[in-house]
């Protein structure tokens, strides 16, 4: 008695199923290469498995976009300096027009310094200190306004006006 006739007499497989083996192994034998219905569906589930992970990615990528800009507001919001008592006028330009905040003498020698920064927060701006606007740089160019740096030149002998100091304050 064969495998697949004890089979079917314990109830385990059917005519059906042993026709579909039988088919199987004949066209298995005339051409090695030729595919299973087993091996055709591991490749489905492969090429399934590999459509999600490529989705979840862009799914990923896309909610990181949608969180940069809620990671700006809170660096701001959190770090914002507080600009009350401000009686200096400070103008800047932002997208090609000027822009005026009023900050304390202070504020006003930072921003000259570099030490403090203007940022973009809706359609207002808020002074923060430098670290925090480089942070917010790095996420978004456009939201860092004014950060003003300070390179110390090798070539000061030449400048034949390094004598001559130029006030911070100066408003033309």
């Amino acid at each position: 008695m064969s495998l697949k006739d004890q089979l079917m007499k314990a109830g385990l497989a059917n005519a059906k199923n042993a026709r579909r083996a039988e088919h199987e192994k004949r066209v298995q034998a005339k051409d090695p290469n030729a595919l299973t219905a087993h091996d055709i569906a591991q490749q489905a589930i492969a090429e399934k498995t590999e459509r999600d992970r490529e989705l979840n990615r862009a799914r990923v990528s896309e909610q990181a976009l949608k969180a940069l800009p809620a990671q700006i507001r809170q660096l701001i919001e959190v770090h914002r300096i507080d600009r009350k008592g401000g009686g200096v006028s400070y103008q800047f330009t932002d997208q090609r027009k000027i822009k005026k905040l009023y900050v304390t003498a202070e504020q006003q020698d930072q921003l000259a310094r570099g030490q403090i920064a203007v940022v973009r927060l809706d359609e207002s701006h808020e002074l923060v200190p430098t670290i925090v606007a480089e942070k917010i740089r790095s996420r978004d160019e456009s939201a860092v306004v004014l950060l003003n740096t300070r390179a110390i030149d090798k070539d000061d002998k030449e400048d034949p006006y390094a004598a001559y100091q130029i006030p911070d304050d100066l408003m033309w």
